[in-house]
């Protein structure tokens, strides 16, 4: 991915984990051919993230995918440090969280940096307005403030008149909203998600889901998010991360894993990908023919599902065009059948 120098981006160069007696001794001895099963076998240790390089641009929602055990929820608490990294760098707004003292990294986590996870964490005792102020309370915020400042949040997940309840007086998908509503509170740069909609319902999942893509839009929040779906990971991410056994198998948009997987690991998840809602002229376009004209146009980012549509009424090919109208390629009937089909 670019490298940027926006002072909002995440960025992890070489991290590693190793969960063993002697994790830096082994490290130097692990060979690209061996696999986890192996080096646990011969080392007793558990390589649970493994030379993991990537960026994450600022505004961006970066999501990391795999199964269970793929070591993705390891690698985000790395990143806050709430589990140690054994090796590498973990830069957060150009600083190192791995050789932060005590003093930096609670100084991250209260203002840059906040968490969401699956279980919601909240205070049974406390009710929603204070469980939502509650980092504004650590901060040092006055009561007043904070609370005014929660009370937007609320507003801003669609909770207001919940304040004085409990949470066992809410649902799941309404403690979940009052999670974020108390990661909001901090307008920290940075939110990291790990599975944040996993336990809920499908229908208050895709709710959420649309709650987050709102937000997103709204506060210009740069985002993390941990899942096992791969449907939530292309409706959220503007880059996602197929990972297995500790390590990557690939990086790119959404579109780009679909059309060109890099292995059969990354096209077994992609298979039954929605193509038409996810691929796009630019992924379908042919070169047009110099001179060419078509009465037609489209922009690069149409959707195939639109594609469709327009095709299915036109024998002609259609123009696709840049931002500023140039025409940058040709779609027609044949391609966007075969786009489909693939």
């Amino acid at each position: 991915m670019t490298t940027s120098t926006s002072p909002h981006t995440i960025a992890c160069r070489n991290v590693w984990k190793v969960f063993g007696r002697t994790p830096e001794k082994i490290i130097p001895a692990i060979t690209p051919e061996q696999t986890r099963s192996q080096i646990l076998n011969h080392t007793g240790h558990l390589v649970a993230v493994r030379d993991i390089s990537f960026e994450v641009q600022a505004g961006e929602t970066f999501v990391v995918m795999g199964l269970s055990g793929s070591g993705k929820s390891t690698l985000v608490r790395c990143i806050s440090r709430l589990i140690e990294p054994t090796r590498g760098q973990i830069l957060v707004q150009g600083q190192d969280v791995v050789t932060m003292d005590s003093k930096q990294l609670l100084a991250l986590r209260r203002h840059k940096v906040s968490m969401v996870f699956q279980n919601f964490g909240l205070f049974p005792h406390r009710r929603v307005l204070e469980n939502v102020a509650y980092g504004l309370e650590v901060q040092g915020m006055a009561k007043k403030a904070r609370q005014e400042r929660a009370t937007q949040m609320l507003e801003l997940v669609g909770l207001s008149g919940w304040e004085q309840h409990f949470p066992r007086q809410l649902s799941g998908g309404m403690q979940q909203r009052v999670g974020l509503a108390r990661a909001l509170a901090v307008d920290p740069d940075i939110l990291l998600f790990d599975e944040p909609f996993s336990a809920l319902d499908p229908l208050i999942r895709r709710d959420m889901q649309d709650e987050l893509i709102t937000l997103r839009t709204k506060m210009n929040k740069t985002i993390i998010f941990i899942t096992h779906d791969f449907a939530e990971a292309l409706r959220l991410g503007d880059h996602i991360a197929i990972m297995k056994d500790g390590q990557f198998m690939q990086v790119g948009t959404a579109a780009e894993l679909v059309t060109h997987p890099a292995n059969d690991y990354v096209r077994a998840f992609t298979k039954d990908a929605p193509r038409a809602k996810i691929l796009t002229a630019a992924n379908l376009m042919r070169p047009a023919p110099n001179g060419a004209e078509s009465s037609t146009s489209v922009s690069t980012e149409t959707k195939l599902e639109e594609l469709i549509r327009l095709v299915a009424t036109t024998d002609v090919p259609v123009a696709v065009v840049d931002a500023e109208q140039h025409v940058v390629g040709q779609i027609d009937r044949a391609s966007v059948m075969q786009a489909l089909i693939d």
